[in-house]
């Protein structure tokens, strides 16, 4: 019997494999900032005082606590929390709600480009989870 016929919550376990994908390919995270970066005129600015080595690794451990979230994982909630607060109204780096498209849009073109298993199945599987997961930021901004 598989989760859904248990009635247990999608835990996006594709996800996490297709994210694996994306890093063993190489420069995925690298490739997702020059992608948002270019999407919206607003978002260069957010990231003008950026060390980026440390925004590379918080991005690809958000990433994976994003998709944990999504499935239910009760263990990132203090990590989602935290993301919510920083990129809160009054966070250190906040983030209009209104530009979490362009993020979610970005990522899924680097996902693209990265995952050669990336079809749409998949890419509305990625889509649910990251609706999921900055719907809870826009709820906490």
């Amino acid at each position: 019997m598989s989760a859904q016929e248990a009635g247990t919550m999608d835990t996006f376990d594709d996800l996490q494999t297709s994210y694996g994908r994306c890093l063993r390919h190489g420069g995925f995270i690298a490739r997702f900032y020059e992608i948002f970066m270019a999407s919206h005129p607003d978002i260069p600015a957010m990231f003008r005082h950026t060390d980026f080595s440390a925004q590379f690794l918080a991005l690809r451990r958000g990433i994976s606590a994003a998709v944990a979230y999504a499935g239910g994982s009760t263990l990132t909630r203090r990590t989602m929390i935290e993301m919510a607060q920083v990129h809160g109204r009054n966070g250190r780096a906040p983030v209009p709600p209104a530009l979490y498209p362009y993020w979610s849009d970005s990522l899924l073109r680097a996902i693209a480009e990265h995952d050669p298993e990336y079809d749409f199945a998949l890419e509305q599987r990625w889509r649910k989870a990251l609706d999921h997961t900055t719907a809870y930021f826009v709820e906490h901004y």
